[in-house]
């Protein structure tokens, strides 16, 4: 990492980063503190709103997992952001991506996703490569999604691309910027 990480456990300054603290803990369970929170924690502030956002992110919206996923793994490929695909592909696995299908999310070759996970997978780099996604690519979503979902989807994209800059350009967790190539899979 770019900065040292903050103390394991976080010294707090005052009740309120305590409260911040322990919110942070509550929300990563037993996996307790993962070197993004230990980058965060410089910023009590920023970890708390970064906090409840991505739990909306991760646990509020309508979306399958095996979408969000997918969003995310995509994006973390796309950016170089290994330890969001270290964090991610496992979870894309378990929400039923198949081996083939995380090869085309990382590598962006030809594999068994469905209708809705490619309509996913086109608007996820289109808007992570340029920014500006195409009225087709755009009506790919509108065809399977409720206005909610792509509100979701599109929100959820455009977290993880705050989130992989973040940890690339601090390089947290170390190895950020490898080729994806090189990026397991289980």
């Amino acid at each position: 990492m770019r900065l040292p990480y903050v103390p394991t456990p976080p010294i707090p300054a005052n009740a309120e980063e305590a409260a911040i603290i322990e919110r942070t803990l509550e929300r990563r369970g037993d996996e307790g503190l993962i070197p993004l929170d230990l980058a965060l924690l410089h910023s009590p502030a920023i970890t708390n709103g970064w906090n409840s956002f991505m739990g909306a992110i991760r646990t509020k919206t309508s979306i399958s997992a095996d979408l969000r996923e997918l969003a995310i793994c995509r994006v973390a490929a796309l950016n170089r952001a290994h330890f969001e695909w270290i964090q991610h592909y496992p979870l894309a696995l378990e929400a039923g991506i198949s081996m083939k299908g995380l090869k085309t999310i990382r590598d962006g070759t030809p594999g068994d996703l469905n209708e809705k996970q490619i309509a996913v997978l086109d608007f996820t780099t289109a808007s992570t490569k340029d920014g500006h996604v195409a009225d087709m690519i755009f009506e790919g979503l509108k065809k399977h999604f409720s206005d909610k979902e792509i509100v979701e989807i599109v929100a959820t994209v455009a977290a993880y691309n705050c989130v992989s800059r973040f940890l690339v350009a601090l390089d947290v967790a170390e190895g950020n910027g490898v080729s994806v190539a090189d990026y397991p899979m289980k």
